[in-house]
């Protein structure tokens, strides 16, 4: 799929607004009120480097809600929450408030699967993902523990799924049944290769043959790698291509498959652009 072309033939829609900032946050507008999903928003993660842009502080002002999907650093970031502010209401998986709340954040919510908040005509629920529960992981098991979720948006007629990290699970057969407008999925990572609980581009497939959701925007990918891994040999050629190639390879998996799901591919920085219809 050409990035460019579905830049000259769909234009965006008014519900929901979505721009990708880059790895797996995203600006959900929807209901009236904005979302951030997962924020990294500085230009490092820990050893890892940003080699996009930083969005723009425009991008992440006025946020109703940030939702987190699990406690690793590069998904449940301090120093970009805090450029969020202490005040900013944060929904986290159950278990890892208290965590929060000593680090100075003042509103936060729990939910774990199949519990439900609202904020204005916005309904948030937790749903299962399949990923580690530790800060520390996914390979390691030290630190707070709070079981990894992802989440369903749900206002004005619409549903965005936000899968958050995972693999494959089979309660995404029951979300799909559930009729999703719009989900985000991710198909890579930061590294030259992925640890467990993840998806890769053709998994990430599989994701959207269950989901079955109108549109689907990749996320998780092109956004951060390790210092030096894109200019020194041998790691440089594989690093580049991963950081450009697993979006491309996933939306070429889902038409292979002839899903009727429209892959809405987005680079880091861009508004999402979705195809106009009476529901997306």
């Amino acid at each position: 799929m050409s990035l460019s072309v579905a830049r000259r033939t769909l234009v965006p829609v008014t519900a929901p607004v979505l721009h990708f900032l880059g790895h797996s946050t995203v600006r959900v507008e929807l209901a009236g009120r904005t979302v951030l999903t997962d924020p990294v928003l500085t230009s490092r993660v820990g050893p890892l480097r940003r080699v996009v842009p930083l969005p723009d502080a425009a991008s992440w002002a006025g946020v109703d809600l940030v939702l987190l999907s699990h406690q690793h650093g590069d998904h449940l970031h301090l120093p970009s929450l805090r450029l969020l502010g202490p005040s900013v209401r944060i929904v986290a998986p159950r278990g890892a408030g208290a965590w929060l709340r000593a680090r100075g954040f003042r509103h936060v919510d729990e939910l774990a699967p199949g519990e439900s908040l609202t904020d204005g005509g916005l309904r948030v629920t937790a749903v299962p993902a399949a990923h580690s529960s530790h800060r520390w992981g996914p390979r390691l098991t030290h630190g707070p523990e709070a079981p990894a979720v992802g989440h369903l948006l749900e206002g004005g007629d619409r549903t965005v799924y936000v899968s958050g990290d995972t693999d494959l699970f089979d309660g995404m057969y029951r979300l799909g049944d559930t009729g999703i407008d719009v989900a985000l999925l991710p198909v890579w990572g930061w590294g030259p290769s992925l640890g467990p609980g993840h998806l890769d581009p053709t998994r990430a497939a599989e994701a959207v043959a269950r989901v079955r959701p109108r549109v689907v925007v990749p996320v998780h990918w092109g956004t951060l790698a390790l210092p030096g891994s894109t200019v020194v040999p041998p790691l440089r050629a594989r690093m580049r291509r991963l950081l450009t190639e697993p979006p491309r390879t996933f939306a070429d998996a889902v038409t292979a498959r002839g899903l009727d799901t429209h892959v809405a591919l987005t680079e880091p920085g861009a508004a999402v652009l979705l195809p106009t219809g009476d529901r997306t």
